[in-house]
């Protein structure tokens, strides 16, 4: 419990104030300081009598925000200023107007992009993170500033959420996982983006973490022993040669070592590569790429490399500016080691990403692709697409892709993310080339608009006036910048249809003898899974959308909606706008009305509900309800569909728990591998329903080469019922491996 001492905290608000200049890198401007100041008494004044959920004075998080910023990313005044000020607007009576007075109207706008939107219950706003996460973003066309404050403001709730209920955890968690993680990367800073990522896991999944970590430190002293003669040989020669330089050796982060564990279905003991020898040369800027590969022919004298994992961004950086030799050798102890060779200034990009880039633009050589990559966001940012939810889709894949490098038939370099298309060149050189592109020739073969690229082909786009853009178009591309401009392309087309549109959903309304309103209109376009009228006017013009889809949907809401919430009929005509709700607008209320946690296994449960396909959770798993258009649905915290959801529909999350001594069955999967011998299946099928008397309902085993891996899907009672199956499988003799389906 945090007792409070207001001496001992005004001391230590001071301490963190002073602490923001010792980490200052270059001399700060006398009226710089003086702003600084000014921004500091304004915020402490402000939250003056705020405290934090942990109980320490509000004043602290801005403070620790500001000191992330100089001392984690490397920013300046400016960014002081912000950080300082970043929730002044939002949680006091100072305003956006009292920001510009006092400190101009660049702060004022970097701030109202740290602003949040205000929560509310409303239809027209499906997810109020996608909305705040947008209008963040829109600040980035005038300043990227924006983002890396925010992403130290992140970082230090992720920090401190150890004072936040369950609930808000996750989902503070899921959105950090979803989003702001792989953010940091894009803009370069990778050891933010690995803290971001190891603290989103511990509260995603705790026991997974706390076993990592453990294990991470059980075997250090080892660890520690082999990179010291792993780097012997290595440090004399780098000596001799007369090389300034330091190594060190750095363990994986936990967030990556667990999902190596995933991908390769492997424990933690056959994770190779737990840790990366790392070398850092001072070097001139002019001889960084030869001096790199001078330290890479030096390692390789002495261990034998992987040829098929050498990775070179020397000569061609990440697109988020990151630049380094990567090697993975063989050890005289039979281990893989990744090597990583930098210079000085490759790793300060590396740790502080955007910020050190543009420090060192001017005097470097090599073009980076993180200025295209904002550029691509600029675009995204500028399509008139008002719909967050498709931006965030949109966004992401900019964030997560790997790049390939393609070349124009002038040879002129282009970087796409991986999964790229034909189609996907042609947008990137121009909307009317991509608007108009039949094919293209690839490494001078012919190939049609949907062949997928590779690291080194040379297009050339073939075209004609006649193409024009479909729907199955979308569906053909990758890149966020094709999608946005094929929707704007085929939106202008469907505005063409929509009077016409308009009359023919009139008679049809008419003909079903349903009301013609806004609110029914909207309903039906909510049934249809369609984003907006313009596409709905669109489908009917065209005779898509027909009589028989609007009695289908008039008689599923009669049943489903009005019998569950005893609401009325919306589409009475005595029925008006207000009395329209759609079925999660209902739950909502609900749910804002009585915020109480929703007990799994209660039959008279008012807020109906049902478990997930993806994950299948049962009682013991951590879950948590989701409220969808459907209804509740169910999932395991840890289920990636639920971590994504969550960190887009946070204003919908309902907490859940399950009842105690339920003796309900639930349906789940185990994977068994192992070596294959005779009478295997009936041991397996003798321990789940003899020993266990457990239901199956499927058992699908395939053997090859004497080795065999069979899926079993079970009904159990619970996590303990499901683990204790599990041990007696592995207990059999063949068996090496069990595991549950995620």
């Amino acid at each position: 419990m945090y007792i409070i001492d207001e001496e001992a905290e005004k001391k230590e608000i001071l301490k963190r104030y002073r602490s923001i200049f010792n980490v200052w890198k270059t001399d700060i401007r006398p009226e710089d300081k003086k702003l600084i100041r000014k921004a500091f008494a304004i915020a402490a004044k402000a939250h003056k009598d705020m405290r934090r959920k942990s109980g320490e004075p509000y004043i602290y998080h801005p403070l620790e925000v500001a000191h992330i910023a100089v001392q984690e990313i490397g920013l300046g005044a400016t960014s002081v200023i912000c950080a300082l000020l970043h929730d002044v607007v939002e949680d006091t009576d100072y305003t956006l107007a009292d920001i510009e007075a006092s400190f101009g109207p660049k702060i004022a706008k970097i701030i109202d992009g740290l602003t949040k939107i205000e929560e509310i219950f409303d239809q027209s706003t499906l997810s109020i993170q996608a909305e705040n996460f947008k209008k963040m973003l829109l600040t980035l066309s005038d300043d990227v500033r924006v983002i890396l404050i925010k992403l130290a403001d992140r970082l230090h709730n992720m920090r401190t959420l150890d004072a936040m209920p369950p609930d808000k955890q996750l989902k503070i968690a899921s959105e950090t996982i979803y989003l702001y993680a792989p953010l940091a990367n894009r803009l370069g800073l990778h050891a933010i983006k690995s803290e971001l990522e190891d603290l989103s896991l511990k509260y995603t999944e705790p026991e997974v973490f706390e076993t990592i970590l453990t294990k991470l430190k059980e075997s250090e002293v080892e660890r520690t022993r082999f990179i010291n003669s792993f780097i012997y040989p290595i440090k004399r020669a780098l000596a001799e040669k007369g090389f300034n330089y330091t190594i060190t050796g750095r363990s994986k982060s936990i967030y990556s070592i667990w999902d190596k564990m995933k991908k390769k279905e492997i424990p933690f003991e056959e994770v190779f590569d737990l840790f990366a020898i790392r070398i850092i040369i001072d070097t001139p800027v002019e001889q960084e790429k030869s001096d790199c590969w001078n330290v890479y022919t030096i390692v390789t004298n002495f261990y034998r490399p992987n040829p098929d994992r050498l990775r070179d961004w020397v000569s061609i950086p990440k697109a988020n500016g990151y630049e380094a030799l990567h090697t993975t050798v063989m050890s005289h102890s039979g281990k893989w080691v990744e090597v990583q060779i930098r210079t000085k200034r490759m790793d300060e990009i590396a740790e502080k990403g955007y910020a050190a880039h543009w420090k060192y633009k001017e005097t470097s050589q090599t073009e980076y692709g993180i200025d295209e990559w904002l550029t691509r966001i600029k675009e995204i940012l500028q399509s008139p697409d008002s719909n967050a939810l498709d931006f965030l889709d949109d966004f992401k894949l900019n964030l997560f892709s790997e790049e390939i490098y393609l070349f124009t038939p002038k040879g002129e370099m282009k970087t796409l993310p991986a999964g790229s298309t034909v189609l996907d060149f042609a947008y990137s050189i121009h909307s009317d080339i991509g608007n108009s592109c039949i094919g293209a020739k690839v490494n001078h073969k012919l190939m049609p608009v949907n062949h997928p690229l590779k690291s080194g082909d040379q297009i050339e786009i073939i075209s004609s006036k006649k193409q024009k853009p479909t729907e199955e178009w979308y569906d053909l591309v990758f890149t966020a910048r094709a999608k946005t401009k094929i929707k704007v392309a085929l939106r202008e087309e469907h505005k063409t249809y929509r009077e016409q549109g308009s009359i023919s959903l009139q008679k049809l309304f008419q003909q079903a003898q349903i009301e013609y309103s806004n609110a029914n209109v909207a309903l039906f376009k909510e049934h249809l899974n369609l984003k907006s009228t313009t596409e709905l006017y669109y489908q009917v013009a065209t005779g898509k959308i027909t009589l028989k889809d609007l009695k289908s949907f008039s008689q599923k809401s009669e049943n489903s909606i009005i019998s569950i919430f005893d609401w009325i009929n919306p589409f009475s005509k005595k029925g008006t706008k207000n009395q329209f709700k759609s079925l999660a607008e209902g739950i909502r209320d609900i749910v804002k009305n009585k915020p109480q946690t929703l007990m799994l296994g209660e039959k008279s449960e008012k807020l109906k509900y049902s478990t997930s396909d993806c994950c299948n959770p049962i009682p013991g798993d951590d879950v948590i309800g989701l409220i969808m258009d459907s209804g509740i649905k169910i999932h395991r915290t840890n289920c990636p569909e639920a971590i994504q959801l969550m960190s887009t529909y946070g204003n919908r999350i309902v907490k859940a728990k399950w009842k105690e001594n339920e003796l309900i069955t639930f349906l789940t999967g185990i994977k068994i591998n192992g070596i294959d011998k005779k009478g295997l299946v009936k041991d397996i099928s003798r321990v789940i329903s003899e020993d266990l008397n457990l239901n199956i309902r499927s058992f699908n085993l395939e053997s090859s080469e004497g080795v065999f891996e069979g899926i079993v899907m079970i009904y159990v009672n619970d996590t303990s019922h499901l683990k204790d199956l599990m041990k007696k499988i592995s207990l059999i003799d063949g068996v090496q491996k069990v595991q549950r389906l995620s």
